[in-house]
């Protein structure tokens, strides 16, 4: 049978098991964090419960924790994931997102899934807010409009790069190969070194090709 690559996850991230699959990837919750989540995954369902459900607290938290992680961030597979959603506040939120990040060119793409008017995150009194507090300076030049001081950023409602790669696997790997599939590869590798490369493959949303190549390499360093 041919291998069919994966680009969606099999399990939808909500409630208490979202909650937990943040805290997993270095949002200070006061929850048992998930171990090692799909880092992509987590911040798609994230996004989803802060924009459509117009939950603050997870859209300032995921806000804060882009702004320290961005650079650890597969572009690639967050983006691909992005494009298959219609939500027009979802599409909006990451490309003001990007928009913000513009600097690092590997959002490009993401920063262009949305090209109408400005949104407001807030869905009543946003007028009102700006008026009085300005606009948060993150995303004054994007297309959502944010009041200043809605979105809470403290440094301690996120880990550092340094303490996240010490508690998940794959960040840590991405720090030291880059944010690539095949580092995503490596680290399942490291927990499951017996894993057949289409299972690999499947777990990471990664090509069989880098599967194969990098269970080979690892056998060869192993």
């Amino acid at each position: 049978m041919a291998f069919s690559r994966k680009t969606a996850p099999e399990v939808v991230l909500e409630g208490d098991a979202l909650t937990s699959a943040m805290a997993g990837i270095g949002m200070n919750f006061a929850v048992r964090a998930t171990k090692n989540p799909n880092i992509e995954d987590v911040l798609l369902f994230a996004s989803i419960e802060a924009m459509a459900e117009s939950d603050l607290r997870v859209l300032a938290i995921l806000a804060n924790w882009f702004g320290v992680h961005h650079a650890w961030v597969n572009a690639d597979r967050l983006t691909k994931r992005l494009q298959h959603h219609e939500g027009e506040r979802l599409r909006a939120f990451w490309s003001a997102i990007a928009q913000w990040k513009i600097e690092d060119r590997r959002f490009s793409s993401l920063a262009k899934l949305y090209a109408g008017p400005r949104i407001d995150v807030l869905p009543t009194g946003a007028d009102f807010q700006i008026r009085r507090h300005g606009e948060d300076r993150r995303f004054e030049t994007t297309c959502l409009r944010v009041p200043a001081n809605l979105l809470r950023d403290r440094p301690a409602d996120i880990l550092s790069p340094r303490e996240l790669a010490k508690r998940h696997r794959t960040y840590r790997w991405r720090v030291m190969m880059g944010p690539s599939y095949r580092a995503d590869v490596w680290a399942a590798l490291e927990g499951a070194p017996d894993i057949s490369a289409a299972d690999l493959a499947r777990r990471t949303y990664a090509s069989f090709a880098t599967a194969w190549q990098a269970k080979r390499d690892f056998a060869i360093a192993s």
